[in-house]
């Protein structure tokens, strides 16, 4: 496993927009423990359940796809007025009580300074650090946005082509290479029988026989579905463990998500699998560089948005 510090060049990644408004360090002054307060709170859920990586990576990931980085995807609904929660997409992400934790913290030692936007960010850089993935700076600053609706959630779903998947990443100014790493984050990921039973029984042949016929005893099939809807790992091998490891069971057809599996069968994208499964270390800087630009999407700065003190409800 490699396992290193990594030194990321802001000006290659940051999109201009933000470059001059995030910055590393951002509450060096106004909370100066505000980083180590987060990582203190991660850690102790970590410690209890290793599983919160992959939960933190997805909430980052479906908050900055909407409305960019702005924590919209914590705001909780109120009878007649449903938030981005309420999205079919958002059904299963969990972790909220993490955010609640470190904001309840962050509260007590620095007002209304540090943002729910930050706080997800930086939970989620701690969580992969734990996981054994690579340690990295990421730039603060963002503010907390104030919109959150359910209909505005346009995500790759799991049973998404390639191409499907890629139309909505390059309209949030992210590349090929970048979303293939970023689903690389499935290496410490779950996924509920619902996702992929219609894959089973033989019904994909793309599908190693048997890890079929395994997740077959565990999810039924769709015609005789198990009465339950279960969980299993997307990485079968090292589940808890962020490396590279997602790679090779998909080259070696044990993609458990049809697009996860796609991604080493498509022409296009199918030589950076290779190259990821091949190389940890390009694999690892390669996820650096990608999570910090998506950290950078649409993010709200200066006056935008507000500072939530609760960051299940907007401050008005």
């Amino acid at each position: 496993m490699v396992k290193f510090t990594i030194f990321v060049v802001l000006l290659l990644i940051l999109p201009l927009a933000s470059m001059a408004d995030l910055t590393v360090g951002f509450y060096g002054t106004s909370c100066p423990k505000a980083e180590a307060i987060v990582r203190q709170v991660v850690q102790k859920r970590f410690n209890g359940d290793k599983s919160i990586t992959g939960g933190l990576l997805r909430m980052h990931f479906h908050d900055c796809f909407v409305h960019g980085c702005d924590a919209s995807i914590l705001i909780d609904s109120k009878k007649g007025n449903q938030s981005e929660k309420d999205a079919g997409a958002n059904g299963t992400v969990r972790g909220f009580e993490i955010i609640d934790e470190a904001k309840k913290a962050l509260e007590k030692a620095c007002p209304s300074t540090v943002s729910c936007a930050d706080i997800i960010t930086l939970a989620t850089r701690d969580a992969v650090d734990l996981a054994g993935g690579p340690k990295y700076s990421v730039p603060t600053g963002r503010r907390d946005g104030l919109v959150s609706n359910p209909s505005d959630v346009n995500l790759p779903g799991p049973g998404s082509t390639v191409s499907q998947a890629l139309r909505i990443f390059t309209s949030k100014g992210m590349f090929l290479n970048e979303m293939v790493t970023l689903l690389g984050a499935h290496t410490v990921g779950f996924a509920h029988c619902s996702f992929f039973r219609n894959r089973l029984g033989g019904a994909d042949t793309t599908m190693d026989p048997t890890l079929d016929s395994n997740l077959v005893k565990l999810c039924g099939t769709q015609s005789k579905p198990s009465k339950k809807d279960l969980r299993t790992f997307l990485d079968q091998n090292t589940s808890m463990v962020f490396d590279n490891q997602f790679y090779k069971q998909i080259l070696n057809k044990k993609g458990v998500l049809f697009i996860d599996q796609q991604l080493a069968l498509d022409s296009s994208s199918k030589g950076l699998v290779s190259s990821f499964a091949a190389n940890p270390a390009s694999f690892q800087q390669s996820f650096v560089n990608a999570i910090v630009k998506m950290g950078s999407i649409d993010v709200k700065v200066g006056n935008e948005g507000e500072i939530r003190r609760n960051c299940r409800v907007f401050n008005r």
